[in-house]
């Protein structure tokens, strides 16, 4: 039998990690990276030293900076770029695409000037043969922890059962279990979200506001996820799963969390390009929080936690002037707002 071909898009830490992950199953895999000295270390030293410090990648393991080459032949191609550059790489992908090719993208994140989902980004770009086999990639997932092989569960959710079902085939293994899930909507609007409320939880911390207030935060953080999600289409009992609760808990709790690292940066009273500049990586939940302002507008959504969020990164609120508004707003019921009553 033919031994089946990978391409993983993008080569930070999480795409470098799901790169093995498919190099552990037995598949022929491709990374391709933007820039050549990542390539040629990935190649000559088995090593991603800029993202995965310390972690000798597989020797089967193959890295390019042509895109052409990496997707061209590919089985199962899977995007791991940031929000901003997905639709510019799918538009660069799409001419070379195989008609078979099972596509998934576990970036969260929105496209900030029009608000879409990334896999409705993808839909636009790939042609007609390419836009029913599209799936997304989430779940309580850090990089850190599925390279060293620690026991990680995760959701592949589509629209069509069967390529949901392809897709988890090649990426289930020993250490990492895979769900599938029909709630495509559901499953990217959480896995957003999440990063917000991480973001939220870092500042919380770096403050000394303790363990009530974080787990206030997570709580009425998963109420404004669901509130947003189920206006945009989603199904409420996506939010209780692994894309949803599952991955909040463990963005908001974790020193893995860049999200969480970032607020935590805040709370020290640096400015966002400081932050920004520190971190030397992509932090999703900052552009998240601008896309998420503007959903709660169009949606008329209230999301209280994301509207102080936004007030500190990008109109210089002091945290602790965000956290007492919080806490003084008008009097609710804990299930305000919430659709049929329930997340049943």
């Amino acid at each position: 039998m033919t031994q089946k071909k990978a391409t993983v898009l993008g080569a930070g830490s999480w795409g470098t990690v799901l790169a093995t992950v498919l190099a552990d199953n037995g598949l022929d895999v491709t990374i391709w990276a933007r820039r050549g000295a990542v390539v040629q270390e990935i190649n000559e030293k088995r090593i991603n030293s800029q993202y995965l410090q310390g972690i000798q990648l597989p020797e089967t393991l193959k890295a390019t900076s042509s895109i052409r080459d990496a997707v061209s032949g590919a089985d199962f191609l899977l995007f791991v770029v940031p929000s901003h550059s997905m639709r510019e790489v799918a538009k660069q992908a799409a001419p070379y695409l195989k008609h078979k090719c099972v596509v998934v993208h576990a970036t969260k994140g929105f496209e900030l000037n029009s608000l879409k989902r990334m896999s409705e980004v993808l839909k636009e770009e790939f042609p007609s043969f390419a836009s029913d086999r599209i799936a997304v990639l989430s779940g309580p997932s850090h990089a850190e922890e599925v390279i060293e092989k620690s026991p990680t569960t995760v959701v592949v959710a589509s629209d069509h059962s069967s390529v949901a079902q392809k897709a988890q085939s090649y990426l289930i293994n020993s250490y990492f279990r895979v769900y599938t899930h029909p709630d495509v909507t559901g499953v990217e609007v959480g896995g957003s979200l999440k990063n917000i409320i991480a973001l939220g939880a870092g500042l919380s911390d770096g403050l000394g506001f303790g363990d009530n207030a974080k787990a206030a935060l997570i709580t009425r953080g998963l109420a404004e996820m669901a509130r947003l999600g189920m206006a945009m289409g989603a199904k409420p009992i996506t939010f209780a799963g692994l894309s949803g609760v599952g991955d909040l808990v463990v963005t908001c709790t974790s020193r893995h969390s860049r999200n969480w690292r970032a607020g935590n940066l805040l709370s020290q009273g640096m400015g966002l390009d400081e932050v920004l500049n520190q971190m030397g990586m992509v932090v999703e939940g900052i552009k998240t929080t601008q896309a998420a302002q503007e959903l709660s507008a169009r949606y008329l959504v209230e999301m209280p936690i994301t509207q102080e969020l936004y007030a500190v990164l990008f109109e210089q609120k002091d945290p602790r002037q965000a956290v007492e508004d919080l806490m003084t707003r008008g009097k609710t019921d804990e299930m305000e707002q919430m659709i049929e009553g329930s997340l049943d």
